[in-house]
């Protein structure tokens, strides 16, 4: 199978930290056996950058053809266009559907997919119009984001080794990840972290550094940062939004509930009381790896271009159906 991922997500020199996940989601499509992969990335900016996407497409690919066009960001969708697809797909990943501008844009491309992926269950459910809409989130690196030394993380960061850090995984000036949340809940006990200026090869080390991880946003699209910390065993507490209720569900040490001063310090304060907190989160976070998660997109892939029975993806009209490829449970 042929498929074109055509993307304003994509890191670049001048900004390494941009769409890192669906980078790494292409190079998992890229590594599975029957499937061939191109890639077509611009920076995203006004209406005058997809114009040049769309010329850029256009020449790149005259006279060919794909099994599959799929589309990371709804605005992406229609440059897209330019490119001839047996079927088109399109991942919606938050701003598109929300952002007043780009909704009513991302809203008339939608009509022209065939498949509409959607990080959640929750976010499918804001999803304008009648669409057939499959849960295809991009996943994490499981190789960069492992267990480490706390202690050697913390020497290469230059801090106290016996030190306690509560780190917040965000820019601290993005306010819907609500750093006023994080600094009322570190107080005098814990050192904040925020990772606003860190290197992108950095973030591991941040992560392994800290006591614990917090994740207190008004509300995400999927929450990388959550599923990144369990990947390092790292301990979490967040906010139920995005993938956060069902990632930490049942992992001890984990906090997941509204924000609530005594009970977030309460689950905190055995964290700082240890020299390496550490909880079993990895075995859940490799189920939310690229890996994992490209697989689900080639279901879908695969299901579109055969033509056979529809495999029971999610759809707005009725409850997820949580073994199924590209399904996850709300």
């Amino acid at each position: 199978m042929r498929a074109l991922v055509v993307t304003n997500m994509y890191p670049s020199p001048t900004r390494p930290a941009l769409g890192g996940f669906v980078r790494d989601q292409v190079d998992a499509l890229r590594r599975i056996d029957d499937l061939d992969v191109e890639l077509h990335a611009f920076m995203p900016g006004g209406p005058r950058s997809y114009a040049r996407a769309a010329r850029g497409l256009r020449s790149r690919f005259a006279g060919e053809r794909f099994d599959i066009v799929h589309a990371h960001f709804g605005l992406t969708a229609w440059p897209a266009l330019a490119v001839k697809a047996d079927k088109r797909v399109v991942t919606l990943h938050g701003n598109d559907v929300y952002h007043a501008r780009s909704r009513p844009i991302t809203t008339a491309a939608l009509a022209r997919m065939d498949l509409v992926g959607t990080p959640t269950a929750g976010f499918a459910a804001d999803v304008p119009g009648a669409h057939t809409i499959a849960i295809l989130p991009c996943g994490i690196d499981v190789e960069r984001f492992r267990p480490m030394d706390r202690r050697a993380a913390r020497e290469r960061l230059g801090l106290d080794p016996d030190g306690r850090y509560l780190l917040f995984p965000y820019d601290p000036a993005r306010k819907v990840k609500r750093v006023d949340i994080a600094r009322e809940l570190a107080g005098d006990d814990a050192e904040l972290l925020t990772l606003g200026a860190v290197p992108t090869d950095e973030v591991p080390l941040w992560v392994n550094a800290a006591n614990a991880v917090v994740c207190p946003a008004d509300w995400e699209t999927f929450g990388l940062a959550c599923v990144e910390a369990l990947a390092c065993d790292v301990p979490v507490l967040a906010r139920p939004t995005g993938v956060h209720a069902e990632a930490l569900a049942g992992i001890a040490g984990t906090h997941c509930g509204a924000w609530d001063r005594k009970a977030w310090r309460r689950a905190l304060a055995p964290h700082l009381s240890e020299d390496d907190p550490r909880i079993a989160g990895r075995a859940r976070a490799l189920t939310y790896s690229a890996a994992a998660l490209a697989a689900r997109v080639a279901v879908a892939w695969r299901w579109l271009v055969s033509g056979g029975p529809a495999p029971p993806l999610y759809s707005r009209r009725e409850a997820p159906a949580t073994d199924a490829p590209g399904a996850i449970s709300p």
